[in-house]
């Protein structure tokens, strides 16, 4: 996969210095809400972004009826609040931001944390949040190559 962005951005590289700055941002403005958008799709089918289920989470005690209270994981996390495209002239980024980081951290590596402040630890399954796949890369490059195409 690294092997594969490498070889995007050293065959783009040249093509991408001769935009002015204002439109390199906005071309990396594009690229990492294209991003932004695959990856949050991922987190509400709960799957990592290479199409893997993730590890379903433990049952949690239920209710004064008695019903469970699950829902999706992370659905506030995969917010934009929360889950940032960001836009430079030489790099597009999409990353969890604030207090959100270190709880992304924790599931996406899988560590270990506390389930509550000062409560009991716990080893959390690894549940890979964000990524990039084959599939994206042809996608950025599209987008890329429709981009200088307009210019």
């Amino acid at each position: 996969m690294a092997d594969d962005l490498q070889k995007l951005e050293s065959w783009l590289a040249p093509l991408l210095h001769k935009l002015e700055p204002a439109q390199s941002r906005q071309l990396a403005r594009e690229v990492a809400r294209n991003v932004r958008k695959t990856n949050q799709q991922s987190m509400a089918a709960q799957q990592s972004p290479d199409a893997e289920a993730w590890e379903p989470r433990k049952p949690r005690a239920r209710d004064a009826k008695g019903k469970l209270r699950q829902g999706p994981m992370f659905r506030k996390l995969r917010n934009a609040k929360h889950l940032k495209a960001l836009a430079f002239r030489d790099a597009a980024v999409v990353q969890f931001v604030g207090r959100a980081e270190r709880l992304a951290r924790v599931h996406h590596f899988g560590l270990r944390d506390f389930v509550k402040p000062g409560g009991a630890e716990y080893d959390y399954p690894a549940r890979p949040l964000i990524g990039i796949t084959q599939e994206q890369i042809e996608q950025i490059s599209d987008l890329i190559l429709t981009h200088l195409t307009a210019s």
